[in-house]
């Protein structure tokens, strides 16, 4: 029965990819990310108005886990300052790597995941658009949240505005808050992880990333529950959509760019030239060109035959 390959997330690309075109590639989606990001920011009353009104709809909901994490963040340092170097860091350091492994080590699949996890951060682009939050570090201290961030400021490079460097606060949008990509980043890492992985580690980091994500994310005071939820379902649209945006590049690939010329099969019906044309062994032969040396000694002699060969009545050779 003949092999049919799977379409869908296992397909192997028609045409190999590079990294010298792969990483400019990614480089330029996330500084249109950042940028656009930075671009869109929303009035900051509009953006306090978001944040409490997800605040009550939580507490109608008995989902209001922010508060007892963040107060817990704030009282133990052991936990706090922890995670905050976790919020600062692992977003852009564990996604990039997860990428290269993929790139790497399971090039099948690299295409639809690095596209998912594209299509995906532009729908969240969208959402801080549309929807500018105040994240619960930033209301008002009335509402009981402590900036973990600010609280362990000396500890670590950030100060006290997000989790930018000391001193480039303001070159990053605060009221990003929902959607949370830092939770959906997490998922999709976990979920390459749990596809792709072989190993009982690869396994565990796929649960445990994304999980302890959504209650850092949380703890720090950087994102209501409801953010963690809408990160995950912008992850969910995002694969939903993959195939679609995969199948609009392939039309815009073939449109713009030149399609290689396929080599044309020699139909003159006549055959190659045998190589080792006089050179042939067929059955009952034991090197080549005897079938030459049999017509000349006869069918039963061996020319190249040593005395030990001929058996004991062969003639002694002559000295």
């Amino acid at each position: 029965m003949p092999h049919t390959e799977k379409p869908g997330i296992e397909a192997a690309p028609a045409t190999r990819l590079r990294w010298w075109t792969e990483l400019p590639l990614i480089v330029l989606v996330y500084a249109c990310y950042s940028a656009g990001r930075l671009i869109v920011r929303g009035d900051v009353s509009d953006a306090v108005d978001h944040g409490l009104a997800i605040l009550r709809i939580e507490k109608a909901l008995h989902l209001n886990a922010e508060h007892p994490l963040n107060r817990l963040f704030t009282r133990e340092p052991w936990l706090g300052i922890p995670a905050d170097f976790w919020y600062a860091s692992l977003h852009y350091l564990v996604t990039p790597a997860v990428l290269v492994w993929l790139f790497r080590s399971r090039t099948v699949r690299y295409r639809a995941a690095r596209t998912w996890l594209m299509t995906s951060t532009f729908i969240g682009l969208i959402g801080f658009t549309l929807l500018p939050t105040c994240p619960p570090r930033l209301l008002d201290a009335s509402h009981g949240f402590v900036d973990t961030m600010a609280h362990y400021s000396s500890w670590g490079w950030w100060g006290g505005e997000a989790s930018a460097p000391r001193g480039l606060g303001g070159m990053t949008n605060q009221y990003a808050a929902m959607p949370s990509l830092h939770v959906g980043w997490a998922l999709w890492c976990g979920v390459i992880l749990w596809q792709c992985g072989r190993t009982r580690l690869t396994r565990t980091a796929a649960v445990v990333y994304p999980l302890v994500t959504t209650i850092v994310v949380m703890g720090t005071a950087n994102h209501y529950f409801l953010d963690a939820l809408a990160g995950a379902a912008v992850m969910g649209a995002g694969l939903l959509l993959t195939p679609a945006v995969m199948r609009y590049a392939d039309r815009v690939k073939s449109r713009f760019l030149p399609r290689p010329t396929p080599v044309a099969a020699d139909s003159s019906g006549t055959r190659s030239p045998i190589v080792s044309a006089g050179c042939q062994t067929s059955a009952g032969e034991r090197f080549p060109r005897q079938w030459q040396h049999q017509s000349r000694y006869g069918p039963e002699s061996e020319p190249d035959a040593s005395p030990s060969d001929a058996g004991e009545e062969a003639p002694a050779p002559a000295r």
